[in-house]
Formats: C-alpha cells, structure tokens, sequence
C-alpha cells in the first residue's frame, strides 16, 4: 500500500489529523493495534477549547458537538466551605469552553471517515515503524495472518503514551521529562444530572474532588485517592459519601446519586519528550506529552498538534515547501510546556499533598483566597483555562 501520510493511532488526534489532511486533498491511512469498539469504549476528557472546536469545525465534524456540546463560560473553586466562581468569558474577551465527551468526538470523527471511504485499518498486529530517518518511511503490520506495509513520505505518531511511536524512536535522539504525583482520581461516571450547571474543583482537607459532566442527564465525578488504591475497594456508596464530604453544603444537597456507568482510578502524571520530530516521523498528543488532567488540557493539547502538523503538510504539499514541518516541533513544545505549567500549577493548588500537612493545606487555602479576589489572578487562570490561540507558521 502507497499513502503520503501514515497516521498511527486511530483515536481523536488521529483522526482528527486524517480529516484534517483529507479535507486539503492529502491521502492518508490510519493503522489502530486495537478494535474500533475498544477505541470508542475509553472514557476520557470532555471540556473542549475554542481552538479544539474551531479544528472540529475546520474538518467538518462539528454539527453535533455544536448542538449537543454545553458551552460554559466559568469554573467554581471550592475551598474552605464556600464556592467562588471564575468568569472566564468576562475576564477573557468572551472565550469559553465546551462540554463535550472524548468518546462523542471520537465518534463523530469515526462515522466522517467511514461517510468518505477512507481507509482505517483496525486491530493491526506488531505495528513497526521503519526507515522514518530517510525520505523512504515504511509501516509494518499484521492481520489476518499477513505481514502488511505501507511506503508513504511521512508518519504521524497519535498512538499515545504506550504506542510504538515515541518506543520506535533511538534513545539518544529523545529527551524526555518527567513527573508522577502521589495520588491518582478515583471517577465515576452515572446517568444522573449535574449537581451545578458549570464545574466544580474542589480543594478540601479530605483532598481534592470535582464535579463535571457529559451532558445534562449525564455527570462525571472525581475524588483524589492514593496512588495505591483500588477501584475494587470503592463502592458506589462509598464513592458518593466520599464526593459529599469534600462539598460545600448546597451542592451536597443537590447532589443526585445512582448506578455508576463506569469507574476507574487514572494516575496523575506530567510527560513531555522532546523533540517531536524525528526525520520523517512527528509525535502529536499523548505520543508526546501527558498533564494531570486538572487543567483539562489533554485531549486540547493533542487537537493543536494536530492543528499544526495538518497545516505544516498542506504548506509542505502545497507550497513544496519544508520550512513549516522544520518549525513543528518548537511551536508545539512553546504552547506544551505552557500547557504542563498551567496543569502542574492547578494541580498543586488543588490536591492535597501529604508531606504538606497542615501548613500546605494553609498555604493552598491563602492562595486561592488571592486568586478569586484578586483580577489579575483570575484572569491569568482563566486566559490559561480557556486556552490560547494556535500560532502561525
């Protein structure tokens, strides 16, 4: 098989990338290790950026996000008792952010490619990257019993954290940088209304929580645990009497419990690798970077990878020009690295740290008496949650 872009990873980046390129008429096809239902069964983020809907828009997936995605023009911060909102869409000019699943974008990107017949190669085997520090890059899979290839000019690494991407590449060639927080967030997803109509984050002395949602009859809901705890030890009774706990009394009473629909525990991490070029290979999203997902900046960071490398192809087909591939991984680091401080800032202002004790819980709490007082503070923590704005080549 003879393509021009190989994208690895059939999840939102990598579609959306695939859209993306075939929208300027740049082939492409999409080599996923696992099954698309296993694909559309991760329940992961939901808070959307201006520029992650804007590249929706741009690829012409964006109907139902657009009617179905609830726009949320603040956050409230919870700490000492009481909730303090943040106006992002006064502080920020008018952004905002939209709610609006991973899954459902996932989804949305998945019937698009299927509408246009486009090529996604589903459950492929040994997935291998070959030749990509030469003009001549070759993918490698296997299914159905058959060893298959793929020649193409470039190869898009969206296959995430544990991909082959980011494995394939020489150990000398990479820096990576690292941090691991010493909790994790135990999440339950349940078909039950929203306890407030934006999003709360919630710093306690019990630990951090927040309450989000997928929809209007659709919440998800989080509670900071050990990173050695177990999902199996948590209950759903045990999880709503903990979520009551660490809120104010208001919300505690409007709190609508039932079944969960799921429940995990994610450990909380920042990742960063550097570069993001490898010759004729470019990381994008988690292939690249992970941030504790307390700025909501995960899947927003994966979309203006995207958003960067689809343009970087069109200006390399278009023009026959390079200079933008040559400038890809330095503006997609500069807005990373903003992304990792924004993410490590909020979630060191928001959990509870145990070798802190009592004095960190004070400190926190002073903080973030600053922060809704002070407009220059919310401001800061509004631009940065509401996300900044793709750079030009």
């Amino acid at each position: 098989m003879r393509t021009q872009v190989a994208i690895i990873g059939a999840g939102p980046a990598g579609l959306l990338l695939g859209q993306l390129l075939f929208k300027a008429g740049i082939d492409n096809v999409i080599v996923e290790r696992q099954s698309g239902d296993y694909v559309l069964g991760r329940i992961r983020a939901g808070v959307l950026e201006q520029v992650t809907m804007d590249l929706l828009a741009r690829a012409d997936v964006n109907a139902r996000a657009r009617a179905e995605g609830l726009p949320h023009e603040g956050i409230e911060l919870l700490f000492k008792g009481a909730r303090h909102r943040i106006d992002m869409h006064g502080l920020t000019g008018g952004k905002q952010v939209t709610v609006y699943g991973q899954t459902e974008v996932t989804r949305d990107l998945m019937e698009a490619r299927t509408a246009e017949g486009l090529t996604t190669i589903y459950s492929a085997a040994n997935v291998s990257l070959h030749d990509f520090d030469s003009a001549k890059p070759r993918v490698r899979y296997e299914k159905d019993g058959q060893t298959h290839e793929i020649e193409c000019d470039f190869i898009a690494g969206c296959d995430g954290y544990h991909g082959v991407s980011r494995a394939s590449v020489p150990a000398d060639a990479i820096q990576t940088y690292e941090k691991v927080y010493p909790f994790g967030w135990l999440g339950v997803l349940a078909d039950v209304p929203p306890v407030s109509h934006e999003l709360i984050y919630a710093n306690t002395e019990r630990g951090f929580a927040l309450c989000s949602m997928r929809s209007a009859t659709r919440s998800r809901y989080y509670v900071q645990v050990p990173t050695e705890e177990r999902v199996e030890n948590w209950s759903d009774e045990a999880f709503w009497n903990e979520l009551r706990a660490r809120l104010d009394p208001e919300a505690r009473e409007r709190l609508v419990t039932g079944p969960s629909l799921e429940k995990s525990i994610a450990p909380l991490r920042s990742f960063v690798a550097e570069p993001m070029r490898f010759g004729s290979l470019f990381l994008a999203g988690d292939a690249a970077h992970i941030v504790p997902p307390t700025g909501a900046k995960g899947l927003n960071l994966a979309t203006a990878d995207v958003g960067y490398l689809s343009r970087a192809f069109e200006i390399f087909y278009g023009e026959k020009s390079a200079s933008a591939l040559d400038r890809y991984s330095d503006l997609c680091l500069r807005r990373v690295w903003k992304a990792e401080r924004f993410s490590w800032w909020f979630t060191s202002l928001m959990h509870r740290f145990p070798e802190t004790g009592a004095f960190g819980q004070k400190i926190q709490e002073a903080e973030l008496d600053y922060l809704v007082h002070s407009h220059a503070a919310s401001t800061a923590l509004a631009e940065n949650y509401v996300g900044l704005p793709l750079e030009d080549f």
